[in-house]
């Protein structure tokens, strides 16, 4: 059992080590002379009178950096670089500024007011580089309500995140209620030629999730944000500012859509994405003789379903593989809602809920957040295996009771099994393994 768990920490320390934001942009980006590579084709960065990066996110110091790096030595660029903490060794050129996750603060605020003072300076003869990582909903913020303070947006967020409703149904909501969500980044910054690369922690298809979209086409509306307000009954619990817009829905205005003049001189790349994450795991996951199948099938599924058909597909591979160490890599988030002010996030939560439905076999489970991070709690995730249980009850730890009060964390904590990394300074997918013998 031990050497299951050490070999699932040890495949999600190899994969999380594989991605490195700075070598993969220079790599993709494979500038020749004034020349970068975008989409398969050539973009000429001496045809732009001034060159600006707005980096946004978990990741956006390891971006702004590798931009940086690719950009010199003979051009040069000016810009903002928000994150969760204060970047000591942000590029020269580039405003550093400290924001609130995972919900916005004042520097959130501060943030938001920069980036649309900075883009409102752009023409046609500049190039805007936008730079987009997890994180960047809360990071950067400014309400289009100008009666709606902080607090309102903060207990709008906490209202949404703990209903239990999707991150696509979240963002419906917070986009049309924000002025740098939903394309509106792009609508600031109109007649200049625009690039956002990602390093997404959404799926595949989803990119207007990516930091809720603020550079490309809303596919959300104002009737599918009414409906997430009323699907989880959050009318009455919304601040007055947002309440009285979702009371009167002809006070919201509606976000930008395909075809709007905002997005004419726009291109989106993933610079990292979900096969970036499932490629290093499998590889490490074989390279420790295990045969390995991905799936992301359980992307946005209830929590207690993914562990389910996660391990259901564990048992497959492992029947059609007698003898055999077998291995399933998942990523994608899974729904969560919070139900008691316990210390804990999604990836405990789904180990945890695993635990009962594992014990006595040989398998281990480990889910955690490439971006460290989990939850709110300071653990990027935790791991089990099927003795985890019976030393639990020996230590007087019901699963049942900490997954109730949304204490998983402290569940893992108490048994040795949180996994505790520090911010990475990435942010993909959540990366799950399970392991079988």
């Amino acid at each position: 059992m031990a050497d299951l768990k050490h070999a699932a920490l040890q495949i999600a320390r190899e994969t999380l080590a594989a991605i490195d934001i700075p070598s993969t942009m220079r790599r993709k980006l494979a500038r020749s002379g004034s020349c970068i590579q975008v989409n398969g084709g050539e973009l000429d960065l001496a045809a732009f009178q001034r060159i600006c990066v707005i980096a946004i996110g978990k990741a956006s110091a390891a971006m702004a950096r590798g931009m940086s790096e690719t950009l010199s030595p003979d051009l040069r660029a000016e810009g903002i670089v928000v994150g969760p903490s204060l970047i000591a060794n942000a590029p020269p050129g580039f405003r550093a500024m400290a924001a609130g996750h995972p919900l916005p603060d004042e520097g959130s605020f501060a943030a938001g007011r920069a980036i649309l003072e900075l883009l409102a300076t752009t023409g046609e003869r500049d190039l805007v580089f936008f730079l987009l990582s997890g994180g960047g909903s809360a990071l950067v913020e400014q309400p289009l309500d100008p009666g709606a303070t902080l607090a309102d947006v903060q207990e709008l967020n906490r209202s949404l995140v703990t209903c239990g409703a999707s991150i696509d149904e979240i963002n419906a909501v917070r986009k049309h209620l924000s002025a740098v969500k939903g394309g509106r980044l792009a609508s600031a910054a109109s007649a200049a030629r625009k690039v956002t690369f990602g390093v997404t922690d959404v799926p595949e298809g989803q990119e207007s999730a990516l930091a809720s979209g603020p550079t490309l086409p809303d596919p959300t509306t104002v009737s599918e944000a009414c409906g997430v307000i009323r699907r989880y009954d959050l009318l009455s619990k919304l601040p007055a500012p947002f309440r009285l817009r979702f009371e009167n829905p002809k006070t919201i205005p509606e976000t930008p859509k395909a075809g709007n003049p905002a997005f004419a001189r726009a291109e989106f790349q993933i610079l990292l994405g979900m096969h970036d994450l499932f490629h290093p795991a499998h590889r490490a996951a074989e390279a420790a003789e295990f045969i390995t199948m991905c799936d992301n099938t359980t992307d946005n599924w209830p929590l207690s379903r993914a562990a389910d058909f996660l391990l259901e597909q564990l048992g497959a591979l492992q029947r059609a593989n007698p003898g055999r160490a077998v291995a399933v890599i998942a990523d994608g988030e899974v729904s969560s809602p919070v139900t008691g002010s316990g210390v804990g996030g999604r990836n405990a939560a789904f180990v945890l809920d695993c635990v009962p439905k594992i014990a006595g076999r040989q398998i281990a489970v480990l889910s955690v957040g490439t971006d460290g991070i989990d939850g709110a709690s300071p653990a990027a995730g935790a791991v089990a295996d099927g003795e985890t249980l019976a030393r639990a009850l020996a230590q007087g730890l019901d699963p049942a009771d900490y997954f109730r009060r949304s204490d998983s964390c402290t569940f893992f904590q108490s048994l040795g099994d949180a996994i505790v990394t520090g911010p990475t300074g990435n942010n993909l997918r959540d990366l799950r393994i399970l392991l079988a013998v």
